[in-house]
């Protein structure tokens, strides 16, 4: 599952543990490619319990983009407790996020 979530809690929902955000807009064709990925990776067992997916739409909350300085989007983070660990804009195959999530769980 993923979140959606705003400027206001994205320190609580991505300081402890491991946890994808998605910076991206609605009108973003890129943003929608990806959504089936995401989907697909938040329900997998592999990730499901471990790893946080969350969402923030940068139309509706930017100073978090802002201070990540996101200037395309999809844009995505992944964060361990509170860390930016790997950074990615653009859309992306399952099998590069899949690596990239493997990196921040070892």
């Amino acid at each position: 599952m993923i979140k959606e979530i705003h400027d206001q809690d994205f320190a609580a929902e991505t300081d402890t543990g491991i946890a994808v955000v998605d910076f991206r807009a609605d009108w973003c064709p890129p943003c929608r490619m990806m959504d089936p990925i995401l989907k697909s990776l938040s329900e997998d067992p592999a990730y499901k319990d471990q790893v946080n997916f969350v969402s923030l739409n940068v139309d509706n909350d930017q100073e978090v983009a802002s201070q990540f300085q996101v200037q395309g989007i999809p844009t995505f983070l992944i964060k361990r407790d509170g860390q930016v660990v790997s950074h990615m804009v653009g859309a992306r195959p399952k099998g590069v996020f899949e690596t990239e999530l493997k990196k921040a769980l070892d």
